[in-house]
C-alpha cells in the first residue's frame, strides 16, 4: 500500500509499484498489442492479423488486461454481428514513446545479446 499526494492510500497487487506496471506492459503480448493500435483503432481480427502468431485466447486475455489497466478502450457496437472495437486510451499513448525508445534499443543491441548467448553456451557445452 501506499499514499498519493492527495492522501488517498492504495493498494498494489504487488509490494512494488515498477514490478505492478513492468509486469503487465512487459510480457511478451501487451507491447505488440500497444504497437499495433498505435496508427488507430483496429477490431479483434485485424488485431489478430496484425500480431500474427497469437492465440484468440491469448489475445483476448491481454486485450481485458490492457483495458482493465487504461492502456485501451474497448467499443462494443450493437449490431448484427456485434462489432468490437479497440483503440489507446491516452495513457496508452503516453507509453507509445518509451516503449518505442525500448523496441529501438532492443532492435539496435540485439546482435550483440545474440551473440553473448552463442558465447555462453558455448562456454557452458564445454564444462
Amino acid at each position: 500500500m501506499t499514499t498519493k499526494p492527495d492522501g488517498e492510500e492504495v493498494i498494489f497487487e504487488q509490494p512494488c509499484p515498477i514490478r505492478d506496471v513492468l509486469d503487465r506492459i512487459g510480457n511478451q503480448w501487451s507491447l505488440l498489442i500497444l504497437e499495433a493500435l498505435a496508427p488507430g483503432t483496429l477490431r479483434f481480427n485485424a488485431l489478430m492479423r496484425e500480431i500474427g502468431d497469437i492465440s484468440k485466447q491469448m489475445l483476448s486475455r491481454t486485450l481485458k488486461q490492457l483495458e482493465q489497466d487504461g492502456f485501451i478502450t474497448r467499443t462494443l457496437y450493437p449490431e448484427v454481428p456485434p462489432r468490437v472495437e479497440y483503440t489507446l486510451t491516452p495513457l496508452g499513448h503516453s507509453f507509445l514513446e518509451p516503449m518505442q525508445r525500448l523496441v529501438n534499443w532492443a532492435d539496435t543491441h540485439h546482435h550483440a545479446i545474440v551473440a553473448a548467448r552463442a558465447r555462453y553456451q558455448a562456454e557452458n557445452d564445454q564444462a
